[in-house]
């Protein structure tokens, strides 16, 4: 192997005007930064998602396999028209020098919930959106439902939930995928 250098950098640490790096613009950039300075890898932490009550750290996951919202990129949804520029206007002030996970989330997430809505009904038609839930659907559903459930059973904690789901009981499973089925 040829001799060769790199940078570890997660991508939190990226410069974004949204409260943390993202997959937008500036990881663009740099990965073009990279390559003029003739660099050959980026080494970045997981991108799973994270859990304020273990310091967001990347290395505590409920996922393995789901990225974390918080990488989406609100330009790049605003270049792929599920949002309006006038859209990105915050209530938050961001520093430069930290990241409000909670602050974030909450940002991110209202952003989400507005592209969400005009990309629902065409979802259908996205390039790319059926061959993805069908590639990951030995998670993806069950990932989606647990994330669902923990937004709204007031239990919080999987243990404390209903039996049947808690004991991921067909019927029990089956009616809450109902009931949360566009949240899902």
């Amino acid at each position: 192997m040829e001799r060769s250098s790199g940078i570890l950098m997660h991508i939190t640490s990226l410069p974004s005007p949204f409260g943390v790096g993202d997959l937008g613009p500036g990881a663009y950039a740099f990965v073009d930064f990279l390559e003029k300075s003739k660099q050959k890898f980026w080494q970045v932490l997981p991108l799973n998602v994270t859990n304020s009550m273990y310091g967001n750290s990347p290395y505590s996951s409920i996922s393995a396999f789901a990225g974390d919202p918080i990488f989406i990129s609100p330009e790049l949804l605003v270049e792929e028209g599920w949002l309006k520029k006038t859209e990105l206007k915050s209530q938050f002030q961001f520093s430069n020098d930290t990241v409000k996970y909670t602050e974030v989330r909450m940002y991110k997430t209202m952003l989400f919930d507005i592209a969400f809505k005009r990309f629902y009904e065409k979802r259908k038609n996205v390039k790319g959106y059926a061959e993805f839930c069908s590639e990951h659907s030995h998670w993806l559903e069950d990932f989606a439902l647990f994330v669902v459930l923990k937004q709204m059973l007031p239990e919080g904690c999987w243990n404390s939930w209903d039996r049947g789901l808690m004991l991921r009981e067909i019927n029990s499973v089956n009616a809450a995928c109902q009931k949360f089925e566009k949240k899902i």
